[in-house]
């Protein structure tokens, strides 16, 4: 498989890995509030495991806190969200519709181990239930193999905001 996006998958649909050209396409979210940095694997209508490469560099990381960085949960749980977005986009054919996904409920959010950074934090996203406009998925996120947070959450597909 190519370095970049591959577009086309394999015989099974599966897709990956995708760039942070294609994440971006996927997404309506741009720095600092982007986190999600890398797709390693979709595969519709079933899961993705997506990168976000956690850096010093982070403006949290200015007040969260002083002498001890840490990554705050509530954006681990919204990169957490972000990967979904990107797994119901690219599993509901909805790149380039303008349509955005929006957090409707977080349930039985757990932090195991802290954020540090320095960290490839890895984000686990699975379906559990799929509707034409809200969906439902668990996630996990990663350090080391080591699970670092994990939450329940229910999100819905919809147009923007009127302007």
């Amino acid at each position: 498989m190519s370095e970049t996006t591959d577009v086309a998958g394999d015989a099974a649909g599966n897709r990956g890995p995708l760039d942070i050209r294609r994440v971006l396409a996927a997404l309506p979210h741009r720095y600092p509030m982007l986190l999600v940095d890398r797709v390693e694997e979709l595969i519709p209508d079933r899961s993705i495991a997506a990168i976000k490469a956690v850096t010093i560099n982070e403006p949290f990381f200015q007040g969260h806190f002083p002498g001890r960085p840490i990554m705050p949960g509530v954006l681990i749980v919204e990169a957490l969200a972000q990967a979904a977005g990107v797994l119901a986009v690219e599993s509901l054919g909805l790149a380039g519709s303008g349509k955005l996904v929006y957090f409707m409920a977080i349930d039985e959010a757990k932090f195991r181990v802290p954020v540090e950074p320095g960290v490839l934090l890895r984000l686990e996203v699975e379906f559990v239930q799929k509707r034409a406009t809200v969906c439902k998925f668990a996630g996990r996120a990663l350090v080391d193999g080591k699970v670092a947070a994990q939450a329940n959450f229910t999100a819905m597909i919809a147009d923007p905001p009127a302007a």
